[in-house]
């Protein structure tokens, strides 16, 4: 049991600091390559900050274990609403001006509505995950057209100010490819931690993926917002309002 407990939080841990390296590596060669300030918050960095979740839930349905899989995805975007934005609601309110955030909020109920609506049989089918894939390349499409058509959106001034502006291509390389391998590791730490936790407590790795899991990919996220809030930043931090849309 110490030793599970020690293995997600070493997981934990190299996940934070990977997605770290991976978000800030892939954001630097983008900008280097001349991409927007706008479209790599819109892309790399949704991504990147979504990397500890999706390399988790990879590697718990490759290693056997979909309840984990399953929990961490559903528990993960229940933490990033529930807890992240109403811990920071909390301490500060909160206001946005963003055209590119307002559009979204009809895209993450629809999202939400058609993944319950998939799991209503207890089963994510072959044919359900091609639906959300293609799912996934139309927000995508309509993102990328949004963020070329939405150059002076308020939100691209919080990009700009994030993205690393003095990595070299050499480095930003490097750094993806650091971060990519963390970001295996720590995955793979915290699922076979969090497999003998279950087994441990004799509950199934869906209540462990939807708790544990589940908040500790969220606790990076959470930091970032309220550190945000700490400086007395009244708009979603960039990173923070990138998880929140594409959830």
């Amino acid at each position: 049991m110490l030793l599970a407990s020690a293995g997600i939080l070493f997981g934990l841990l190299i996940l934070i600091w990977g997605a770290d390296r991976f978000v800030a590596g892939a954001a630097g060669l983008s900008r280097n390559l001349g991409v927007s300030p706008l479209v790599i918050g819109l892309t790399v960095v949704a991504f990147g900050t979504s990397a500890p979740e999706m390399m988790v839930s990879l590697m718990a349905a490759l290693d056997g274990a979909p309840g984990i899989a399953i929990g961490n995805a559903i528990g993960s975007n229940i933490a990033n609403i529930g807890l992240i934005l109403g811990a920071t609601a909390v301490v500060a309110p909160l206001t946005y001006h963003s055209r590119v955030l307002k559009s979204e909020y009809p895209i993450l109920i629809m999202v939400s509505l058609g993944i319950a609506t998939l799991l209503i049989d207890a089963e994510i089918s072959p044919i359900d995950g091609a639906l959300m894939i293609a799912g996934l390349g139309f927000v995508l499409w309509r993102t990328l057209k949004l963020a070329t058509s939405s150059t002076q959106d308020p939100i691209t001034e919080e990009y700009d100010a994030e993205i690393p502006k003095d990595l070299s291509t050499g480095l930003a390389i490097f750094w993806t490819l650091i971060g990519l391998v963390l970001l295996l590791a720590g995955s793979k730490s915290m699922v076979w931690g969090a497999t003998e936790v279950a087994l441990f407590f004799g509950v199934s790795d869906l209540v462990i993926g939807l708790t544990i899991v589940a908040i500790g990919t969220s606790l990076p996220e959470l930091a970032a917002s309220l550190a945000s809030v700490a400086k007395k930043r009244t708009r979603f931090g960039c990173w923070q309002c990138d998880r929140i849309k594409h959830i």
